[in-house]
């Protein structure tokens, strides 16, 4: 199963139009979870008690742990986030806090060292960035290091197109060439 995490909140989005692309290379068929219309409990003291209880009890069938379990289960996963403020969109992280479930995505080995648990080979990170600032590790690094240290998925590409919006750029030059990329593999 391919399960597309949409991050991308704008009806032209380019990310979102790079992230297709992708997919449509991948498979005919995917899970998308539009983030944007996803509803996230806060992550407070009582989200976190009631979570290690849940945990501590091995309850992963519980509602809450529905986002981890679809996560674990993919066999190849696609994010979509545009850059923006040096990071990606807060809907992202919200996400990464329910997913992130100890017995679920990871667990930790005697010596405390994290496991993965998830079944995926593949993570691809689609970002675009207006500008030319766009430095992976506020992005693309930080999810790779998730994927790679905690997850488990040891294959992890990043497919961007950055520098958009400058004045003076070949917005359709840059677009057509990270669709190139994703073509070509």
């Amino acid at each position: 199963m391919v399960l597309f995490v949409n991050a991308c909140v704008r009806g032209e989005s380019r990310t979102r139009q790079l992230a297709e692309a992708l997919l449509k290379k991948l498979a005919e068929d995917y899970t998308e979870i539009r983030l944007e219309d996803a509803e996230f409990s806060v992550v407070d003291e009582g989200f976190l008690k009631h979570r290690d209880r849940l945990i501590a009890e091995r309850r992963f069938d519980d509602p809450s742990f529905a986002m981890a379990r679809q996560f674990a289960a993919a066999g190849t996963i696609v994010i979509a986030a545009p850059y923006w403020d040096l990071s990606f969109p807060a809907s992202l992280k919200q996400y990464i806090e329910q997913i992130n479930v100890l017995g679920v995505t990871f667990e930790y080995s005697p010596e405390g060292i994290p496991k993965g648990l998830c079944k995926a080979d593949q993570l691809y990170y689609v970002m675009t960035a207006g500008g030319s600032f766009a430095p992976e590790e506020f992005g693309y690094g930080y999810l790779k290091a998730l994927a790679e240290n905690y997850y488990g998925i040891g294959k992890t590409k990043l497919i961007s197109a950055v520098g958009l919006d400058l004045y003076g750029a070949d917005t359709k030059g840059i677009m057509e060439e990270a669709l190139a990329g994703i073509e070509q593999g």
